[in-house]
């Protein structure tokens, strides 16, 4: 989905907490361009799997494996055909996770279930009779799973789906029928796809695709009915369990303060603004995904200062998350493993304290666990901020870490 309608919901995710969260690196293993790799993009990705595991990656995010009228996944259908996706096959998925996790990494699914994509018309003519992808009735829906307020828009044409089930509860999509998730048919089946997206296919937990379309009160249903280990839901408030958000606020502030505004990386308690500086432990920092950068480049950071957005987040409280473009091809596997190393060393986790020791425009320094020392900027001496006792463990441009010998 587009950032600006993430925008409209405080620019948040939320996401369950995985079992521990110490040292947790989440890793984004695909981009907006994913679904066009010749060979498939399963096929693909998992020749990265030993490096991955060699950079501490704890949980890797994958896309939505449904098949799709969108080849990016996000306007699925049938959601049990896994074999019609543009990403490769289920087999091909089953032993992608098989491998992801004989390494100890946990698979994430990009999950879609806000709306989705009709197979034909009815007797009235009308687009909503929907198809599982099964040899029974599973998933195999009409009009009465469609909410009653429903309006689908494709340019300048708007279509009524003709629904009849209750009135949406959260933000209507547009694009395709949105789902009523008060529907308990809808509640059940779904509930039990995600149980078999955990039983069948692999997977240990999922992010919600604009969950903002439906209440928090309905994820917290489905929590409870599928319990994942790992799970994201576009939504400020409390879907049941421990529940965090994609920290878009550090984002903003981050890439704002990288192009000579260090300063704004101290808020006026004196720690780091954003979730990080309020919620560490519910805070999922990140410098870019397949919607602000990749080729959307809807919000991208700054291009040039991307390595010093990481080594904030991933010296930081938070739980870091390390998007593929920047890791492999920008070639920064190197760079930013590094900093993962540093992190995993020093046990730097979520809820980590950092204690600001400068913050002008053209310099920021923290100690962090008073383990590490981070600096960011362009000004290159630092005075005598850094201890003797700290020894430099890595630095690039306008960047350095220090370690606690």
């Amino acid at each position: 989905m587009g950032i600006t309608t993430f925008l409209s919901c405080l620019l948040l995710f939320t996401t369950i907490l995985p079992t521990t969260t110490a040292s947790t690196i989440l890793f984004q293993g695909f981009n907006w361009e994913s679904s066009k790799k010749e060979g498939g993009w399963y096929n693909f990705l998992i020749n990265s799997i030993p490096e991955l595991s060699a950079s501490g990656i704890t949980h890797v995010w994958l896309p939505p494996p449904s098949q799709s009228a969108a080849s990016e996944g996000y306007m699925p259908g049938r959601l049990y055909d896994l074999d019609a996706s543009r990403y490769g096959t289920q087999n091909e998925l089953k032993t992608l996770i098989n491998a992801f996790h004989s390494k100890g990494i946990q698979c994430v699914a990009d999950i879609v279930i806000n709306h989705r994509t009709v197979e034909r018309q009815d007797s009235d003519g009308r687009w909503n009779i929907f198809e599982g992808g099964t040899p029974d009735d599973r998933l195999d829906w009409d009009h009465s799973c469609i909410c009653i307020d429903d309006i689908t828009k494709s340019g300048d044409t708007t279509t009524n789906s003709g629904g009849t089930g209750n009135p949406d509860t959260g933000a209507d999509f547009n694009g395709a029928p949105d789902i009523d998730h008060l529907n308990t048919r809808v509640q059940r089946e779904l509930s039990d796809w995600m149980n078999w997206l955990k039983t069948e296919i692999g997977f240990d937990g999922w992010r919600f695709d604009f969950a903002r379309g439906y209440s928090p009160d309905i994820t917290k249903l489905y929590m409870g009915n599928a319990r994942p280990d790992f799970a994201l839901a576009e939504w400020v408030k409390a879907a049941g369990g421990s529940v965090t958000a994609f920290d878009f606020t550090t984002k903003g502030i981050l890439q704002a303060a990288v192009e000579g505004e260090l300063g704004r990386l101290k808020d006026s308690n004196g720690g780091p603004p954003g979730m990080i500086g309020l919620l560490p432990e519910n805070a999922v920092t990140f410098v870019d995904n397949h919607d602000t950068g990749s080729t959307q480049q809807q919000w991208p950071f700054p291009s040039d200062k991307v390595m010093q957005g990481y080594v904030y987040i991933l010296t930081h409280p938070g739980i870091p998350s390390i998007f593929y473009d920047h890791f492999f091809d920008w070639g920064l596997k190197e760079e930013i493993s590094k900093l993962t190393m540093i992190r995993i060393r020093n046990g730097i986790q979520a809820t980590s304290t950092v204690r600001i020791l400068a913050s002008d425009p053209d310099l920021y320094v923290a100690s962090i666990d008073d383990k590490i020392i981070a600096k960011i900027g362009p000004r290159y001496d630092v005075g005598n901020l850094v201890p003797t006792t700290f020894k430099i463990a890595t630095s690039g441009n306008n960047y350095a870490v220090w370690e606690k010998q």
